[in-house]
C-alpha cells in the first residue's frame, strides 16, 4: 500500500469515525509510512488537497462559476459605466477595461479567499474538524491543504476573468509571461486572505461573525486601492493608504506585469510583500487549531 493511500484511508477513517470511538489511532499507521509511523507534513497535506478538497471540486465545478457572477457584472458594468474615466487627464492613458481588469482579478480572488474559512466551520459543526485532529495528522498539513485549494481554484477563476476582459476589450502587451504573472499575484492575495479567514473562522466558530468580518475588512481594502481607478485621480489620503494595502500591491503588480514593458522589479517586490503576508497568515492560521482546541 502507497503512503498516499494509507494518508487517505486514516484521513477517511478519521471522517467516518475512526476506530469507533470518533478518534484515530495514530499506532495504526504502518512503520514503513516515515518518521514515526506517520508520513511527512507535504504528503500528509497533498493526500487532503486530492482526497478531499479537489475531489469536491471535481463533484461540484459549478462552485467556480458561482463566484464569477459578481466579477463579470463588475466588468460589464463598471466598464461600460466609467469608459470615459480613462479620457480623464492624469490617468495614463490606455482604455478602461485593460486598467479595470486586472483590478477585478484581484478583487474576485480576495472575495472569493475571504470565505474559505466557511468551510472549516462546516466542519467544527459536523465533527470532522475534531476527527481530524485527534487523527494523526498535522495542523500544518490541514491548513497548507485548504491554502492550496483556494490557490488552484483561483487560477481558474482568475484565467477566465482574463479571457473575458480580453473578450470586451482588454489588452495585455506584456503577453502570456505578464498574464501569468498578473495570475500569480492573484493566487498570492487569495492565499493570504484564505489565511485571515481561516484564523477567524477557527477562533470564532461563527459563520455570522466571519460574514460580518469578511465583509468589514475586503471592501474597504478594495476600495482604498488602485484596483478601479488610478491613484494619481483620488484624494491624497486615499492614496497614502494604498501604499500599505495588499490588495493596491496586487493590483498594482498584475498591472505592471501586463503591461508593454513591464517593470520587473517592482512586481518582484510587490510580490515579494505577499509572500511575506501569505507566511504570516498562514502561521495565524495554524496556531489557531491550538486555541480552538483549548476553547473546547
Amino acid at each position: 500500500m502507497s503512503t498516499n493511500d494509507i494518508v487517505e484511508t486514516r484521513i477517511g477513517t478519521a471522517e467516518r469515525g475512526g476506530t469507533g470511538s470518533g478518534h484515530a489511532d495514530p499506532g495504526q499507521w504502518p512503520a514503513s509510512t516515515g518518521l514515526a509511523g506517520r508520513p511527512s507534513p507535504a504528503r500528509q497535506a497533498w493526500v487532503i488537497l486530492t482526497a478531499r478538497y479537489l475531489r469536491q471540486l471535481y463533484r461540484m465545478p459549478v462552485v467556480i462559476f458561482m463566484t464569477l457572477i459578481q466579477p463579470i457584472i463588475w466588468l460589464l458594468l463598471f466598464g461600460a459605466l466609467f469608459k470615459k474615466v480613462a479620457e480623464i487627464p492624469g490617468f495614463g492613458g490606455g482604455n478602461y477595461i485593460t486598467y479595470l481588469t486586472p483590478g477585478v482579478v484581484i478583487m474576485t480572488a480576495m472575495f472569493s479567499a475571504s470565505w474559505t474559512g466557511m468551510g472549516y466551520i462546516e466542519d467544527m459543526q459536523t465533527g470532522v474538524m475534531d476527527r481530524f485532529l485527534t487523527a494523526p495528522v498535522g495542523r500544518g498539513a490541514l491548513t497548507t491543504a485548504m491554502l492550496a485549494y483556494q490557490g488552484l481554484t483561483t487560477v481558474l477563476q482568475s484565467a477566465i476573468i482574463i479571457g473575458i476582459g480580453w473578450a470586451i476589450g482588454a489588452t495585455f502587451p506584456g503577453g502570456a509571461a505578464g498574464i501569468a504573472a498578473l495570475i500569480g499575484v492573484s493566487v498570492l492575495i487569495a492565499v493570504a486572505m484564505a489565511g485571515v479567514s481561516n484564523w477567524f473562522a477557527l477562533l470564532t466558530r461563527q459563520r455570522e461573525a466571519l460574514i460580518g468580518a469578511s465583509t468589514t475588512l475586503v471592501l474597504p481594502l478594495t476600495f482604498l486601492s488602485g484596483a478601479f481607478l488610478s491613484l494619481r485621480l483620488v484624494p491624497g489620503w486615499i492614496a497614502d493608504v494604498a501604499r500599505y494595502n495588499p490588495v493596491n500591491w496586487a493590483a498594482s503588480a498584475g498591472r505592471i506585469a501586463v503591461d508593454a514593458h513591464p517593470a520587473w522589479t517592482t512586481v518582484g517586490a510587490y510580490s515579494g510583500f505577499l509572500a511575506l503576508a501569505v507566511v504570516v497568515t498562514a502561521a495565524a492560521a495554524t496556531r489557531a487549531f491550538g486555541s480552538y482546541q483549548r476553547s473546547l
